[in-house]
């Protein structure tokens, strides 16, 4: 969605986890990634895919015209992440830079995608409605919602 919207308005698509993750999935720290992300906002406009708020603060909610919230269901979200995890794995898609994902990785480690989800998707429902609730936002809660916000954004 996010490519999508970047498209429609002409501007860089920013995604996050590109500018956060050095080769062998090595994390970047706050104080790295910062500086990084400030200066790829520094620009006219732009879409950001992701918010590193545990490392960011509100640095992208802050300079953002509006947040679009992708509220999707637990089991839409583990169903998408399986089918993009699985095909990853069986291509060697390479991940930001130099990063794959691995069986082992994606579905037995503890720094599972699947894991972070479970771990987070109820915490982010009931937080993130207060937090957002100080910047100009949109909840989508389904495809069709999202299918609606997209036909009626313009540039």
């Amino acid at each position: 969605m996010s490519r999508l919207l970047a498209q429609r308005f002409d501007v860089p698509h920013i995604e996050l986890d590109a500018l956060f993750w050095k080769p062998g999935w090595v994390e970047s720290t706050a104080e790295e990634f910062r500086p990084i992300v400030e200066n790829a906002l520094d620009q006219a406009g732009w879409v950001v895919d992701g918010s590193y708020r545990s490392k960011l603060g509100t640095l992208v909610f802050d300079q953002a015209d509006l947040i679009v919230w992708l509220d999707m269901p637990l089991w839409t979200k583990l169903t998408r992440i399986f089918r993009r995890t699985l095909r990853r794995v069986r291509t060697r898609e390479v991940l930001w830079g130099t990063n794959v994902d691995t069986w082992r990785e994606a579905f037995l480690s503890r720094d599972s995608l699947f894991l972070w989800l479970l771990r987070t998707h109820f915490r982010s429902r009931r937080a993130l409605p207060e937090f957002l609730a100080a910047y100009p936002h949109v909840r989508l809660r389904s495809q069709r919602e999202v299918a609606r916000f997209l036909t009626s954004v313009e540039p």
